[in-house]
């Protein structure tokens, strides 16, 4: 049964990444730039880098079993790597939460609007 779980992602994930992903709204872009603030909180409560950057990862991948349309805004490879990268820097330049989500949602704004 996980096999067969396995491949029915993998076909999703496959047909999803054929289909062009819209652009990244004003409330995505809020949206994301709470989770790298938050991002930011759990580092400050002890959450290791490689913990979190370990379980984004997971969960990136099982989002990628939902169609883009579905999904919560990694709806493409681009789109998960600027949240990573954000993600990553939480933990690799140390700031507050409001200036990681400060940094993120101007950044956002830019690829939304490009």
């Amino acid at each position: 049964m996980g096999t067969l779980w396995r491949g029915a992602i993998a076909a999703t994930a496959l047909a999803g990444s054929l289909a062009t992903a819209s652009p990244l709204t004003v409330g995505e872009c809020f949206e994301g730039g709470d989770f790298i603030a938050n991002a930011a909180r759990a580092r400050d409560n002890g959450v290791l880098r490689e913990t979190f950057l370990t379980r984004l990862e997971e969960d990136l991948l099982v989002i990628q079993a939902y169609p883009p349309a579905l999904r919560w805004f990694a709806k493409d490879a681009e789109d998960e790597e600027f949240l990573s990268q954000a993600a990553r820097e939480v933990f690799d330049a140390p700031a507050a939460p409001e200036a990681h989500r400060a940094r993120f949602l101007a950044a956002c704004f830019v690829r939304a609007t490009a």
